[in-house]
């Protein structure tokens, strides 16, 4: 049984979204777009799954560093969990605000301030690679003598305090602000009007921000997403972009120095002679247009019917992945991300994406068949393999006609 306090909080996450899709209805607001909502989902699905491997290592240094070189012998009285609270956060405000000002943390943070809209399925878009930039941050506590559960606890509730404030249907919240991080304190965080950018980085409490010179209020509306968008919906792309970029620009960096300086400073930066910090542009309210292909009505469907299966075959395996084996989790990962990747694309209407979906459809209408006779399970599964491929095959089939009819007419 997996007890991460987050993956148990997983059924909660999706009641909670449900409400607010809810009070999207009846307040006609526009909160969400189904392919952008399942883009979110999916990092965060890449991001517990590549968290078996990296937390590993991170949780593992943690460990090393408390049962080595803790200074004191701490005992668990009130003051203890106080004192374990506030260093938490305190290092998460450090950590959160060195991935927004440093280039190369930022690749492994800007996953989660892609997204164009702002709901509680923001929250879950999280990227696969942060934590190992950030957890260097919590180090000092272990010195400290904290308990390594006790740490990986009180991190997991910081994490999950965070969810309910990705949220427009909260407005300001009186007296409660002037402690703690609030849905209007974090819509600011994820502006990108130049005012609201690298700005209240708190994790629970916004008392860091106030203290080190990092505070906005939220005056007008933000405007969502990064200053250059991703304009993707595929989950692993997300995790890479910003990656590929660096990569790019570093080749026409001329000096060793520069390049070295261009991964450390804050993203936008280069050397003088090619320009200089390249600040963030004003919003155009009058030309911004958010990341929309078009796409056959139909295809909404298919994705949701497919996306819900990839849901259910992700929780029961996050709940049950302390029983497999390492290659077995490695397996897993792989067979799950093909499926949030094809989900995500499929809506941007790629040419490779359509022959990936027919091969994905054969091959893990295959895998359910044959399932019985590898790993013992009941004969049925037979059917539901056989049945899987022939309607996925045939809903597939059908609106790939109409994606073909529709290409013709353009």
């Amino acid at each position: 049984m997996n007890l991460n306090p987050i993956v148990l909080s997983i059924p909660i996450f999706f009641i909670l979204i449900g409400i607010e899709l809810v009070v999207e209805r009846f307040s006609h607001r526009k909160l969400y777009r189904l392919p952008d909502a399942i883009a979110n989902l999916s990092c965060g699905i890449t991001s517990q799954l590549s968290g078996l491997f990296m937390r590993i290592l991170a949780i593992g240094i943690y460990e090393i560093v408390y049962a080595n070189f803790a200074l004191f012998t701490l005992n668990r009285s009130w003051l203890y969990w106080l004192g374990l609270f506030l260093l938490t956060d305190f290092t998460y405000y450090w950590a959160h605000r060195m991935s927004h000002e440093i280039n190369l943390f930022w690749g492994g943070h800007v996953v989660h301030h892609q997204s164009e809209e702002y709901n509680l399925s923001v929250a879950l878009r999280q990227s696969s690679f942060q934590v190992v930039w950030t957890f260097a941050f919590s180090l000092p506590i272990a010195l400290l003598g904290f308990n390594t559960v006790d740490f990986v606890l009180i991190s997991a509730f910081n994490t999950l305090y965070q969810f309910w404030i990705h949220t427009e249907t909260i407005n300001k919240m009186g007296w409660f602000e002037y402690v703690f991080n609030t849905p209007s304190h974090h819509r600011v965080h994820h502006g990108r009007n130049p005012k609201y950018i690298d700005k209240n980085h708190a994790g629970s409490l916004i008392i860091w921000d106030k203290m080190f010179g990092t505070f906005q209020a939220e005056e007008e509306r933000p405007t969502y997403g990064i200053t250059k968008p991703i304009n993707s919906w595929n989950a692993v792309w997300a995790n890479f972009s910003h990656y590929v970029v660096m990569a790019d620009e570093i080749k026409h960096i001329p000096s060793f120095t520069d390049k070295i300086k261009y991964l450390f400073k804050k993203p936008g930066w280069l050397p003088a002679s090619m320009g200089g910090y390249r600040p963030a542009p004003e919003v155009d309210k009058g030309g911004y247009q958010k990341y929309n292909p078009s796409y056959p009505l139909q295809l909404n469907y298919y994705v949701l019917f497919q996306y819900i299966l990839c849901l259910g075959v992700t929780a029961f395996f996050l709940f049950k992945q302390s029983q497999f084996t390492l290659g077995e989790k490695a397996f897993a990962a792989t067979v799950i991300s093909l499926w949030v990747v094809n989900s995500g694309v499929l809506f941007e209407q790629k040419k490779w994406v359509r022959y990936a979906e027919w091969v994905r459809i054969i091959i893990y209408s295959l895998m359910i068949i044959v399932a019985p006779t590898l790993i013992y399970l009941p004969d049925y599964f037979y059917v539901v393999g056989a049945t899987y491929g022939l309607l996925s095959g045939f809903w597939f089939f059908k609106i790939s006609t109409l994606q073909h009819e529709k290409i013709s007419v353009a």
